[in-house]
């Protein structure tokens, strides 16, 4: 199996040792995204809606390096620091996506000062 490396200028700088994203096997996984702008590094004010704006604007930079979008995606797993945000958090997902939706997997998590984390799985339209 080979698998290639994504990082990218225009995407939150990785806090630790990993990549934003792996292509390998005809998809495209992404890392766990936070609310981060990529230009400032500081966390976006507001609550769980803004907050996952900017987490799937992160991953949708991810995507389009490798020429998708969020229809291409097959799988969402999402954190969120207090389940008692889903409502405001899932209407700001739906902005993002369109039927057919992905498989999605939502989890109450301790996040560390962040209120969302998303990470994706892509199908590569050539593959």
């Amino acid at each position: 199996m080979s698998k290639t490396a994504v990082t990218l200028q225009n995407a939150p700088k990785p806090a630790g040792p990993y990549s934003h994203g792996v292509v390998a096997n005809g998809f495209l996984f992404t890392a766990g995204f936070g609310p981060q702008d990529p230009a400032t590094g500081q966390i976006v004010p507001g609550g769980a809606a803004e907050q996952t704006r900017q987490v799937l604007k992160n991953v949708g930079a991810v995507l389009a390096e490798y020429g998708l979008d969020f229809d291409d995606v097959v799988k969402v797993t999402a954190h969120l620091q207090d389940l008692a945000d889903f409502a405001e958090y899932n209407g700001a997902y739906a902005e993002f996506f369109t039927e057919p939706y992905p498989v999605r997997t939502t989890v109450g998590s301790q996040l560390a000062d962040i209120l969302v984390e998303i990470d994706v799985v892509a199908a590569l339209r050539d593959a």
